[in-house]
């Protein structure tokens, strides 16, 4: 199961952080600051896996990928096959996050997370959603969240004052 999602920049700054179990949230700015400073103390040609026993407990595994300036963190715990979920998470996830991520705002950068904060949660809840992985295509991923911002593009267009209301106003 992934335990977290988090999205980081070089100084630590988070951009994004999905728990897929509850913790408070003293917990969680924890968690993140421990994991930045096991990143930035590591050197650019070590491997991408690290044991996260000691910030996430027992039992979990961290991999990330570096991005220009962020970096892209996924923990998960040894519950299922763990070489099965190393492969999917090493191949599949971050490549697929950062991939959907540019199709979407055509070369991401930090600013891209920053302001269009629901939008990349969307595409987060259409890849992991209750800390199981649903899908891994990223042309699947932006069907749905194109679909998503129609609804939401046609719910914003309802005017919930009707027409011959709204005249009556202006008399």
């Amino acid at each position: 199961m992934i335990k977290a999602v988090m999205v980081m920049n070089t100084q630590g700054k988070s951009r994004l952080a999905k728990f897929y179990e509850y913790l408070s949230v003293e917990k969680q700015q924890e968690l993140i600051r421990g994991v930045f400073s096991v990143l930035c103390s590591r050197a650019e040609n070590v491997s991408n896996f690290i044991d996260a026993e000691s910030i996430f407990g027992q039992d979990s595994r961290l991999v990330y990928k570096h991005f220009a300036t962020l970096y892209f963190v996924f923990v998960f715990d040894s519950s299922e096959n763990e070489l099965a979920v190393l492969d999917l998470i090493q191949d599949v996830l971050p490549s697929v996050f950062v991939e959907t991520l540019d199709k979407c705002f055509q070369n991401v950068c930090e600013l891209d997370i920053v302001f269009n904060y629901s939008k990349i949660h969307t595409i987060l809840d259409e890849m992991v959603f209750g800390g199981q992985v649903v899908e891994t295509s990223s042309s699947e991923i932006m069907k749905a969240v194109e679909e998503i911002s129609k609804l939401e593009a046609a719910s914003n267009a309802i005017s919930l004052i009707p027409k011959s209301a709204s005249g009556w106003r202006s008399r």
